[in-house]
């Protein structure tokens, strides 16, 4: 019954997401077939000339199994490509709770420009076997390891020597998770990462800090995570049920209660931020595409993977692009905006998020010049669908704010005045002051908000990000971090920072019990451009 319950909240709020800006991911899908056979086909396609094949490759058992798992994929074959005339490949995999793409028409632009594409279905979904382990390096490391071998031996892909061929892989969310796995996995084994090239969007740098940031849940999510891994029984048990309960207690298990699961040591290794903290990097060009509006996995987190996976050398070669869209909940409480656009794409590339992917892989596999520019760049949407382009994300400002307080556990939002525009910000904020809490779990959330008055300021880009105190305390000095933005503020409009004792993205994580949270001598330190 629990399961039942659990997606019968959680479908609607996926059904009632926005697409992604970008094509490449993939909502979660209906209850797949079961997992086919071994046996290989391969046809004409729809699009001229292209073959395809459909097959699986066999890969590790789940722990504690002893039955190896089928994963599987399809592949196409471009018109044209051969022993002599090898091309080289783009990888694809899907968003969490759906499947691999088997039409070749989703792939025209790569396929119609000698790449050849492998779409499959990760661990768990579609018609792979198994349970999910969310990218972890001990088994869908396997996975992606098998698949890469698999693609190392076809002669008509482009090799760069033995086991290492030509190989940029896209894909969002979920399937911009495995691009990560694959390259840290082939780094710490091979002393290489495999890939070439990536472009992963709307993807996570750590799993724990964005599904529980401050180990406050975010409740939708987790529940419609969940709910998507119901029809293939994708989700160990275990971990389903953690995330079930964690969205229902408002805490994030860790194992301190006996007989419950550790969520951040399940997660732990499952992201680049495990592999950052070993001392990787990746030296590979990096399309990084995320959702400024996206409050799963939101800006903050493709910018520490900006900062931290890649290494400068590499950043010199990639280019970071946000635009507004991702994973997106209506923002009501704090009230949100509601944007979809990609202003930034197609100022570097002409059109969307595909056609800027089709050209940095034209240049960093082909070695083919284009006129792309825009390398070494964060690239970043405003709510407006204007693109703002800088360097660093870090504050260049510090503004006093005064005393900021909050009701906990009810209360409508309050908005506290920075200051007036015209201001341009492009970057990751946050607050310092000294936090005063009297009771037990004290939470409140904050935001950058704009408008000409309290009454209808609006939050920058949907988003708001927890303070927790689980005991009282008196005057300590804190931290804050507020969630990444880009927004110009025109004349006649004002700054404010929004604090409120309610989230509906985390929605039921409010305070246990009623008071106030003062924050005094507040300061907001702010990635201040010249307007």
């Amino acid at each position: 019954m629990r399961k039942l319950a659990a997606l019968a909240l959680a479908v609607p709020l996926l059904a009632a997401s926005p697409a992604a800006t970008s094509p490449s991911y993939a909502a979660p899908a209906a209850a797949p077939t079961a997992a086919t056979s071994a046996a290989t086909s391969a046809a004409p396609s729809a699009a001229a000339g292209v073959k395809v094949v459909e097959d699986c490759v066999t890969s590790v058992p789940d722990p504690g199994s002893s039955t190896p798992v089928q994963i599987c994929y399809s592949l196409f074959k471009p018109a044209g490509a051969s022993r002599q005339r090898p091309v080289p490949m783009i990888w694809h995999s899907h968003g969490w709770g759906g499947s691999r793409t088997k039409d070749p028409a989703a792939f025209a632009t790569f396929l119609d420009s000698r790449y050849g594409v492998l779409s499959f279905d990760q661990r768990g979904f579609g018609e792979s076997g198994g349970h999910a382990y969310v990218e972890n390096p001990d088994v869908e490391g396997k996975d992606v390891a098998r698949l890469i071998r698999l693609m190392s031996r076809l002669p008509w892909v482009r090799q760069d020597g033995p086991g290492d061929p030509r190989l940029g892989a896209i894909g969002g969310s979920y399937g911009g998770g495995y691009q990560f796995l694959a390259a840290f996995t082939s780094l710490e084994r091979r002393g290489v990462p495999v890939l070439d090239a990536m472009a992963p969007e709307i993807t996570w740098h750590d799993l724990n800090e964005s599904l529980a940031p401050e180990g406050v849940v975010r409740t939708e999510w987790a529940l419609a995570l969940s709910a998507a891994s119901v029809p293939t029984d994708a989700l160990p048990p275990r971990v389903y049920k953690a995330l079930v309960e964690g969205a229902a207690t408002g805490t994030w298990p860790d194992g301190s209660i006996p007989g419950t699961e550790d969520m951040p040591e399940f997660f732990g290794r499952n992201g680049p931020a495990f592999h950052v903290a070993q001392g990787r990097r990746l030296d590979i060009p990096v399309l990084l595409g995320q959702g400024t509006t996206d409050s799963l996995f939101p800006l903050q987190q493709g910018l520490a993977n900006w900062r931290s996976a890649i290494t400068r050398r590499a950043r010199r070669d990639s280019i970071f692009v946000a635009y507004n869209g991702g994973h997106v909940l209506p923002g009501v409480l704090p009230r949100g905006i509601s944007v979809t656009s990609d202003p930034c794409s197609e100022r570097l590339a002409g059109g969307d998020f595909e056609a800027l992917s089709k050209r940095f892989f034209d240049e960093q596999l082909k070695g083919r010049r284009t006129g792309l520019g825009g390398y070494g760049r964060l690239h970043l949407a405003t709510p407006a669908s204007m693109c703002t382009t800088v360097r660093s994300p870090a504050p260049t400002a510090t503004l006093p704010v005064g005393t900021v307080t909050s009701p906990t556990a009810a209360g409508a939002p309050l908005a506290y005045e920075i200051a007036p525009g015209p201001l341009r910000l492009a970057g990751t904020p946050h607050l310092t002051g000294t936090v005063t809490a009297l009771g037990v779990r004290n939470r409140a959330f904050y935001g950058l908000a704009v408008g000409t008055s309290p009454a209808d300021a609006t939050l920058v880009q949907n988003n708001v990000l927890p303070l927790d105190e689980p005991s009282p305390v008196v005057g300590q000095p804190r931290r804050i971090a507020l969630p990444s933005v880009a927004v110009d503020v025109p004349a006649g409009q004002r700054l404010y920072l929004l604090v409120s004792a309610l989230s509906d993205t985390f929605v039921g994580m409010s305070s246990r019990t009623p008071g106030l949270v003062t924050i005094e001598d507040t300061r907001a330190h702010l990635p201040l451009l010249s307007p």
